[in-house]
């Protein structure tokens, strides 16, 4: 998701990006702008006056108890200005369209069933396509350097950038200082305070990176869950990944594809990518192939074990290929709605690519964009 002179994801959740799995469309674990009212601000608008929004709509920080205490920390802890923080903190507005974005679903709402044709469909159109084979031809250099230094094929970093942001196209609107104060102290679901702690950190690196010259937090913009920039990186992963692709101090994922595409070949590698294997092995599964799935983001087989359970290789494969030394897991990706499921055989890629956003359908989705920009 999005931005800047950084260092800069989608994690999974959180890693990349910070949406959670898309769990109307087969996550396995998954705008307008926000209405600017500030943190300060006692007398909410019509628009964003709503049942679960804050009282005060955001105490400002120097009455907000809860605040105070997390600038005190975090000036404490990072060598950093506390009043420079709290500055910061003040110019933060409550956005009571992200915490309705990322709101659990009602209790008592239907799931729509999970179709991976209606996701697969969704980014591999035509036009992601040939816009992904004109981003692989412009970035050809920056790809190829990536792929070199890393060994990320530069495809699968096309394709990753196709589906969070189509090349860096829909980076975001809502601004990440929002997005983040808004789901640091008043996240919507009462339940899942590792949710609201995560944002807090977040949180406390959008303001490190601000606060040390690497970013505007005042503008940067992203996601409703405050990724930012081509590759849609979460403060965190834009402190700990990013990377300059010349070995500049400052790094901009927003209008630098160069750093954006090294980052993200830094990121997956730093999440267990592993250099010449595929994402996907051609093996023909047993027809009980459903009791193989663990449904976990690590793999926890082999192909030995696979082959006792009946596996075997794809016509014309030969058995002296790297993966079959590498650690493997069964991954499905159903059609509720006809009662079927496509099986696949996943390498540590895969895996890797799941720590981006924790959805089987997101990561099968990348591998198969990336093979259709480079016309398999």
């Amino acid at each position: 998701m999005f931005r800047l002179v950084i260092l800069a994801g989608c994690t999974a959740v959180i890693g990349g990006c910070a949406a959670t799995a898309d769990q109307s469309t087969g996550g396995r674990s998954q705008n307008p702008s926000a209405n600017p009212v500030r943190i300060g601000s006692t007398e909410p608008t019509p628009e964003t006056e709503q049942p679960n929004a804050p009282q005060d709509e955001f105490a400002s920080s120097t009455r907000r108890d809860e605040v105070k205490q997390f600038a005190h920390k975090l000036a404490t802890t990072r060598s950093l200005s506390e009043p420079a923080i709290l500055n910061l903190l003040n110019e933060a507005r409550y956005s009571a369209t992200v915490a309705k974005l990322i709101a659990p679903v009602a209790s008592g709402q239907p799931r729509p069933p999970k179709s991976w044709k209606v996701y697969r469909g969704r980014r591999l159109d035509s036009l992601t396509v040939s816009q992904g084979k004109a981003f692989m031809q412009q970035n050809a250099s920056a790809l190829d350097r990536a792929s070199e230094r890393y060994g990320v094929p530069g495809h699968v970093i096309a394709a990753l950038i196709g589906v969070e942001t189509l090349y860096g196209k829909n980076q975001g609107s809502f601004r990440a200082l929002d997005a983040l104060a808004t789901l640091a102290f008043d996240y919507p679901d009462m339940s899942r305070p590792e949710r609201a702690a995560m944002f807090r950190d977040n949180l406390a690196d959008l303001i490190e990176l601000d606060l040390t010259g690497k970013v505007n937090a005042r503008t940067l913009k992203g996601s409703y869950a405050g990724a930012v920039g081509i590759p849609q990186f979460m403060p965190s992963s834009i402190k700990r990944f990013a990377v300059s692709a010349d070995g500049q101090t400052k790094i901009d994922l927003n209008l630098n594809p160069a750093d954006a595409i090294m980052s993200i070949a830094n990121y997956l590698v730093e999440h267990g990518w592993q250099r010449g294997l595929p994402v996907f092995v051609p093996v023909q599964l047993p027809a009980e192939a459903d009791k193989l799935v663990d449904g976990g983001l690590k793999p926890t087989t082999d192909w030995a074990q696979l082959q006792a359970a009946g596996a075997k290789l794809n016509a014309g494969q030969t058995l002296s290929q790297a993966w079959m030394k590498a650690a493997l897991g069964v991954i499905d990706l159903p059609e509720e709605a006809a009662g079927t499921t496509e099986y696949r055989t996943a390498t540590p890629n895969f895996f890797a690519l799941t720590q981006y956003n924790h959805s089987y359908f997101y990561a099968a989705a990348i591998a198969d964009l990336s093979e259709a920009l480079i016309g398999h």
